[in-house]
């Protein structure tokens, strides 16, 4: 893994974003791209601008010196979301009683390589 981006405490649960990272690992970058983008989720949208982060970090000259990747040429390795934090709520129920709410967290990860 040559290359690799971040989205942590990211405000949503990772039930939900990990279909969408089931979908692109394994593809060529520009590929993923194609696909997150006809995705009507949430999720899909910062999937989408994780891997766009670690694109730019794979054509960055500081980081990647003496040769620019080619997105065509570059493919995602590792994409896994893990679960954050959670903020955790009350939310009053029936006869008096109140059940806990956990607003989940989910941590993005997206590692990108050369063919």
């Amino acid at each position: 893994m040559a290359f690799e981006s971040k989205h942590r405490y990211a405000r949503i649960s990772p039930r939900k974003v990990r279909p969408l990272a089931d979908l692109v690992r394994g593809k060529f970058v520009d590929e993923a791209l194609d696909i997150l983008r006809y995705q009507p989720q949430r999720g899909a949208r910062m999937l989408e601008k994780v891997i766009k982060t670690a694109l730019a970090n794979a054509q960055d000259p500081d980081q990647n010196p003496g040769q620019i990747a080619e997105e065509h040429n570059l493919f995602i390795t590792e994409c896994r979301v893990d679960g954050g934090p959670m903020f955790k709520r009350v939310q009053p129920k029936a006869r008096g009683m109140s059940a806990l709410l956990k607003k989940r967290m989910s941590h993005i990860h997206v590692g990108i390589d050369e063919v």
